[in-house]
C-alpha cells in the first residue's frame, strides 16, 4: 500500500492550465518556487504525499478568498490574476475538493 495519492485528472489539468500560465508569464512577481514545483508535480500526474496534501488542504484554506479578486473567473476583464495561477497551480476547484475529500 502507498502512502501517497494519485491526481484526479481534473487536478492534473488545472495544474497544466497553471504551468501554460507560469510559462507565460502570468504568475506575478510573488509566486513561488513551491508553487512551480507544485504545479508540475500535478500537471504530471506525479503521486502527492500525505503532507503535502496537508499542505494543499492549507493553501486552499487560506486562498479561497483569492477567488473573490477582478479576472479571477474566466471571461472577466484580467484573467487571469496571478492569485487564479496560484490556485490552478495547486488544483484549482478540482483540486480543493480532492484533498478535502481525502482521509489525512
Amino acid at each position: 500500500m502507498t502512502d501517497g495519492f494519485s491526481p484526479p485528472k481534473g487536478v492534473q489539468q488545472a495544474a497544466q492550465r497553471a504551468v501554460r500560465w507560469i510559462d507565460d508569464g502570468k504568475a506575478g512577481r510573488n509566486f513561488t518556487d513551491v508553487g512551480r514545483r507544485r504545479a508540475h508535480q500535478l500537471a504530471d500526474g506525479d503521486e502527492v504525499s500525505r503532507a503535502d496534501a496537508k499542505k494543499m488542504r492549507a493553501y486552499f484554506a487560506r486562498h479561497t478568498v483569492d477567488k473573490d479578486a477582478s479576472g479571477f473567473k474566466r471571461g472577466t476583464e484580467g484573467y487571469p490574476p496571478p492569485g487564479r495561477v496560484a490556485w490552478d497551480a495547486w488544483g484549482g476547484d478540482p483540486g480543493e475538493r480532492w484533498v478535502r475529500g481525502l482521509d489525512l
